[in-house]
């Protein structure tokens, strides 16, 4: 299934790519949206626990249709 989470604040570059190499992002109204194929319920759990790890604020998460 396909997923958008949007974080509060710009993430960086270097943060994108070692933390979320699964999901493409872009950067709008001073919000990361990173979006991308979630595979099951552990990898969603596991990419929350990442943004929690990093001191992120998530400020939404929803399925996409495919």
């Amino acid at each position: 299934m396909r997923y958008e989470i949007r974080v509060a604040g710009a993430m960086s570059e270097v943060m994108l790519d070692e933390g979320f190499p699964e999901l493409e992002s872009f950067v709008i109204a001073s919000q990361t949206v990173l979006v991308g194929r979630i595979v099951d319920e552990a990898h969603l759990y596991g990419l929350l626990t990442r943004f929690q790890n990093l001191g992120l604020r998530v400020t939404e998460l929803r399925q996409l249709p495919d």
